[in-house]
């Protein structure tokens, strides 16, 4: 492994997948399961090029590598901090080669990527509705979980751009906002094709949803089976231990 320096600040978390590290701050924002269940919803081939919106420290790619999904990658972030222990997290993994951080606005992605060129986007959008949540006074957790509201309309009109024909763009958002953001979707001629609730267990209203939009695609949307995490017992299910990788000999 290189000899990246870890800050006082900061954890070398391994991710238990081919032996793939990620820098993260002790207090700073940290990934959660939204980007595994993304990483796993998101059909990329081993060859597609991809761009992930928001990539934070840069999970989503590693994720996907993991799972042999896309070929090379780059990762937008618009915080210089949070881009910067990206960049040590490809060098740590010797992925710099296949995953190039951009510290830009993903918005303006479009400015920088050539039309039409790309075969997916991968989104794990700040999910915080302006005006409908406390904003956290942690700085990178604000930006983080937070958007304006352009935010979600700027990234899919950048998507649509970039995006190939018929190229997909896969998201993870709160369940109960689905409506706003599917309607967003359509408006920016991205259509969306799949959608998969996931539930905390059967007894609970789903909390996050899964989509998947095809660019100029026609309307026809296709549900998924549900994605409980939990089950009548209280553990995880079968297929969320096969997200994770996790066998039955493994502890949770």
């Amino acid at each position: 492994m290189s000899e990246i320096s870890i800050q006082e600040d900061e954890t070398l978390e391994d991710l238990q997948l081919n032996g793939l590290k990620l820098i993260q701050k002790k207090q700073g924002f940290r990934f959660g399961m939204d980007s595994v269940l993304l990483a796993d919803f998101a059909d990329i081939r081993p060859t597609d090029t991809v761009v992930d919106f928001g990539t934070g420290t840069g999970v989503l790619p590693l994720l996907l590598i993991g799972r042999n999904k896309g070929k090379t990658f780059l990762g937008y972030e618009i915080q210089e901090t949070m881009a910067a222990m990206a960049r040590r997290t490809m060098e740590i993994n010797h992925l710099s080669h296949r995953v190039h951080i951009c510290c830009e606005d993903a918005g303006e992605a479009f400015r920088q990527i050539p039309a039409c060129s790309i075969d997916a986007v991968i989104c794990n959008p700040p999910y915080g509705q302006p005006g409908s949540s406390l904003i956290n006074p942690a700085e990178t957790k604000a930006i983080s979980r937070h958007q304006n509201k352009n935010t979600l309309i700027r990234f899919f009109k950048s998507a649509f751009q970039i995006l190939k024909g018929k190229g997909k763009i896969f998201l993870v958002y709160p369940a109960p906002q689905m409506l706003n953001l599917l309607v967003l979707l359509q408006e920016s001629h991205l259509e969306p094709k799949k959608i998969r609730f996931v539930y905390p267990n059967a007894e609970k209203a789903a909390n996050l949803v899964l989509v998947e939009a095809v660019k100029d695609a026609r309307p026809t949307l296709q549900p998924m089976p549900p994605l409980l995490i939990y089950d009548e017992t209280g553990n995880l299910t079968k297929e969320l231990k096969s997200v994770y990788h996790i066998t039955d000999r493994d502890s949770v």
